[in-house]
């Protein structure tokens, strides 16, 4: 059966070096949970990191109720039951409109959180500088829905509001951050340099814990916009606490040729359990199992999945044409349901295992039960080895989905 695994160990490996981060940059460091939502692993990262942010109330709500300290709440568009609701625990309220701010900004500065200062309002903005390379994650493309452009605050009534938020970056070193900050300081630094303003939210994206992440630029930024400003400064990255930290393990079912290429299908769907490798798109390290004694080696011996199993071993796929090639496919009927052209070093049978890595961070957030695929189960791999499994999905979850 086709499984997720997260390992908590590397979980908390991440975790260690986000808290390392945001003590020497003296920032606040909390957790997109549209990223990574496995709320059963949050008590293994508790203590390093500042709380959650969310997309909107349900994950809001999740934060405050399995995580238990700050929650930062930004969405695109908030309903009036919402922010009711969101008034009694959230700790930061970031809005993405002058509209929405001013639709309920009476209803947010009468109640008494706010009053006491329990609770904070900042707007999105648009610094309407683009450093990424897909048009699909980039906010700042022309025509964006996504925060508020400079000119738009120009003699606007901003009473009530304490903060400023952007959130521009997917995958990206802190070289990006620093042209981007540039741009923040050219069409917002008056506003940040107001005594009414305390705190400015750099949203996600920043890849810290990946080896080659400049953390040491990073530090010296957040440094620099704190002593500028004289603010508060939070980052959110999601990616960063979940990377390099989860698998989906999955088993083929059927081999066959059509139309010159070895076909492979599998019991897990890019399209329904690993949506980003067709939107983003990018390409998966897919791992083959083999038992120890059956292990052959390859090109790439010594390479290994993010979790791995007592009495496995693991041969690394190749490129097209470095070996035995599959396409590999899902079970669904799109035909677009293709993950790539992967080859092994021997030929592929039912039942063979396949590990494909890095699917903790959004993966698991984004799978549905298209066609009726049966979902992947969830499951937590413990210091010692040992595998938990928090979630099996069964038809009964498919057919209470929609009714």
């Amino acid at each position: 059966m086709a499984q997720f695994v997260v390992s908590i160990a590397a979980l908390k490996r991440n975790a260690r070096i986000l808290r390392e981060v945001k003590e020497a940059a003296g920032c606040n460091l909390v957790l997109a949970l549209k990223g990574f939502s496995c709320w059963k692993a949050f008590p293994h990262i508790r203590d390093d990191l500042d709380g959650c942010c969310a997309s909107g109330l349900w994950e809001a709500r999740l934060a405050n109720e399995h995580f238990g300290k700050a929650v930062v709440t930004y969405s695109p568009g908030y309903t009036g039951d919402e922010i009711a609701e969101l008034l009694e625990f959230t700790t930061h309220l970031d809005f993405n409109s002058l509209s929405q701010w001013f639709r309920f900004r009476d209803q947010v500065m009468v109640h008494p959180r706010f009053k006491r200062g329990e609770l904070h309002c900042g707007l999105r903005v648009n610094p309407e500088h683009s450093t990424g390379s897909t048009p699909l994650y980039d906010p700042c493309v022309p025509g964006s829905r996504l925060g508020i452009t400079a000119d738009q605050l120009a003699d606007a009534d901003l009473t009530g509001l304490s903060g400023l938020h952007f959130h521009t970056l997917c995958e990206q070193n802190s070289d990006d951050l620093e042209t981007t900050l540039e741009a923040v300081d050219r069409r917002f630094g008056g506003l940040l340099r107001s005594p009414q303003f305390t705190y400015l939210n750099m949203g996600g994206g920043h890849w810290i814990t990946k080896p080659d992440y400049d953390r040491e630029r990073l530090i010296r930024l957040v440094r620099e916009i704190r002593e500028r400003y004289g603010l508060e400064v939070w980052l959110e990255p999601g990616e960063a606490c979940a990377i390099h930290t989860g698998v989906l393990r999955s088993t083929v079912i059927d081999v066959f040729e059509s139309m010159g290429h070895r076909h492979a299908i599998l019991d897990v769907s890019a399209t329904a359990h690993m949506p980003d490798v067709l939107e983003m798109p990018y390409r998966p390290d897919v791992f083959l199992v083999e038992k120890p004694s059956e292990y052959r080696g390859s090109s790439s011996a010594g390479a290994e999945p993010a979790v791995t199993v007592e009495n496995e071993s693991y041969v690394a796929s190749g490129g097209p044409g470095e070996g035995v090639t599959y396409r590999l496919g899902g079970p669904t009927c799109l035909a677009g349901d293709v993950v790539g052209d992967f080859s092994f070093s021997r030929e592929l049978a039912p039942g063979d295992v396949l590990v494909f890595d890095d699917m903790a961070h959004y993966t698991m957030v984004k799978t549905t039960t298209f066609n009726g695929v049966p979902h992947p189960s969830i499951a937590l791999q413990h210091d010692d080895g040992r595998i938990e499994t928090l979630r099996e999905f069964v038809y009964e979850d498919f057919l209470n989905r929609l009714c």
